[in-house]
């Protein structure tokens, strides 16, 4: 398996600020080219954790170097549907991906993981380990909509992700048009990301400079096992 490390920066800001931020953006990035007619799309991940909470208490604890394991597809279309894990070291990130089909997530999701030993791909191969060592399961779907601009320069890519939703008290795990429950605490609340390279270039540090924002932690994946 290869990846290469990238920078993240987080922040949550309100509406007033995304409408000021995008603006400013707009005018140096360009959208990403698999947006609707909104410069949307929508994103779903299951998320897996096992009985003791292993990656939701290293998020809470501040653990620096961490991994978790997700399913995610895009726009409720199941024909692309992926495994990724994702490792962070710090403000360090590391995404991992594997494409499986639905009837091999299905399978997955309902606990028949032998299929898993048959395939070649490296990091299915390590989930499966990983599910019989840690006892991970799936705990919750994570749904939000995300607007994103790219800068090639550094390889910058800026995400704005709102309507962030969890299904913690709904069992099926995948089916169109789940309905979910807001997992934020104030209306038009909203998370910024700022992925990079080796560097950020001086303009996009200018634009969030003067939009004011602050980085902090956030995980989408701890605000919707708030919960329980």
């Amino acid at each position: 398996m290869e990846g290469k490390f990238r920078h993240e920066l987080k922040y949550t800001i309100g509406y007033a600020d995304y409408l000021a931020l995008r603006a400013r953006l707009r005018a140096v990035m360009q959208p990403d080219g698999h947006v609707d007619e909104e410069g949307k799309y929508l994103i779903r991940s299951i998320y897996f954790d096992n009985y003791r909470d292993k990656a939701l208490r290293e998020k809470k604890d501040g653990v620096s170097k961490r991994e978790k394991f997700r399913i995610r597809y895009y726009n409720d279309d199941f024909s692309f549907i992926s495994l990724e894990k994702k490792m962070k070291v710090n403000d360090l990130c590391l995404k991992l991906d594997a494409p499986l089909t639905e009837n091999q997530c299905r399978r997955l999701l309902a606990g028949d993981t032998g299929w898993m030993l048959e395939t070649e791909n490296e990091l299915v191969r390590e989930f499966y380990l990983k599910i019989k060592h840690q006892q991970l399961g799936p705990r919750v779907l994570v749904s939000y909509r995300r607007e994103p601009y790219i800068y090639r320069p550094g390889n910058v890519r800026v995400t704005f992700d709102q309507d962030i939703c969890t299904s913690l008290f709904r069992p099926n795990l995948l089916e169109k048009g789940a309905w979910d429950i807001a997992a934020g605490d104030h209306p038009g609340e909203m998370v910024l990301e700022v992925k990079f390279d080796e560097y950020l270039p001086d303009i996009i540090c200018i634009l969030l400079q003067s939009a004011g924002v602050r980085q902090q932690a956030f995980s989408k994946y701890g605000a919707c096992r708030r919960f329980g």
